[in-house]
C-alpha cells in the first residue's frame, strides 16, 4: 500500500511543482505564456506597420522595407504632394487676419465649380439641409436674418445676406474661423460641409427678394 501511495504521490508533486514554476515569471507587465493572442494583441493596423506582427517576438518593431510590396498597412505620401479630400480640394489657406477675410472675398466660386445640373442641385439641396440645421435659427431659413432667436431677441445685430457684402469665399472663412458675434463652425462641419453651405448662402443672397 505504501509502495502503491508513493508511486502516485510522487507524479502528482511533480506536476504541482512543475505548474507553480511553469506559472512564475519575473516581468509582470507581459504575459509569460499567451493562450489567446487575440485578446492580448490587437487586430487593428497602425500606420506603417505590419500589418502581420508575430506574436512570439519580444518586440515587434516598426520597419518599413523599401519595397513594401503590400506588407504595409499604409503608404509613406510622395515628397511634395498635398493631401486632398474625396472632392480633390486643396486645402485651405487662408490666414485668419483681416487681411486674410479682404482676400477672401476674391473668391467667388467654390471648389466645386459643377456645371452639371443635377450635381449642381444635390449640392444645394445638401447646403440646404446644412445651414436649416447650422444657421436658420440666427440668420433665418431665407437669410433675412430673422431667425428663430432674433425673433425672440435673444441675439441681436444679424444682418440680411441681400445686405452684406459676401462671396462665396467670404462665407467659407467665416464659417471656418468665426467673425465678431459669430463663432467658428469648423469642429461642427467638415470642409466640403462648409463649402456646401456657403453654396446656399450664395443662393439665398442671389434669391432671398423672391423667396
Amino acid at each position: 500500500m505504501k509502495k502503491y501511495f508513493s508511486v502516485m504521490i510522487i507524479p502528482f508533486f511533480l506536476i504541482i511543482i512543475h505548474l507553480m514554476l511553469d506559472s512564475c515569471w519575473f516581468d509582470k507587465s507581459k504575459p509569460n505564456r499567451v493562450y489567446m493572442p487575440d485578446m492580448y494583441y490587437s487586430d487593428a493596423y497602425e500606420p506603417y506597420s505590419d500589418p502581420y506582427p508575430d506574436y512570439k517576438k519580444s518586440n515587434n518593431e516598426i520597419q518599413i522595407p523599401f519595397f513594401l510590396g503590400g506588407k504595409g498597412s499604409s503608404l509613406l505620401p510622395i515628397k511634395g504632394t498635398v493631401p486632398r479630400n474625396s472632392y480633390g480640394f486643396l486645402p485651405y489657406t487662408i490666414p485668419n487676419t483681416n487681411e486674410g477675410y479682404d482676400h477672401s472675398k476674391t473668391i467667388v466660386t467654390s471648389p466645386f465649380n459643377s456645371e452639371n445640373k443635377k450635381k449642381r442641385n444635390q449640392i444645394l439641396e445638401d447646403g440646404k439641409n446644412i445651414y436649416q440645421i447650422n444657421c436658420s435659427i440666427c440668420h433665418g431659413d431665407n437669410g433675412d436674418g430673422q431667425g428663430t432667436l432674433v425673433k425672440n431677441e435673444k441675439i441681436l445685430g444679424v444682418p440680411s445676406y441681400q445686405d452684406r457684402d459676401i462671396t462665396i469665399g467670404s462665407v467659407y472663412h467665416v464659417v471656418t474661423y468665426g467673425r465678431n458675434n459669430m463663432s467658428s463652425y469648423s469642429s461642427q462641419l467638415n470642409e466640403i460641409d462648409r463649402w456646401k453651405v456657403a453654396e446656399y448662402v450664395m443662393y439665398l443672397k442671389k434669391n432671398i427678394k423672391k423667396i
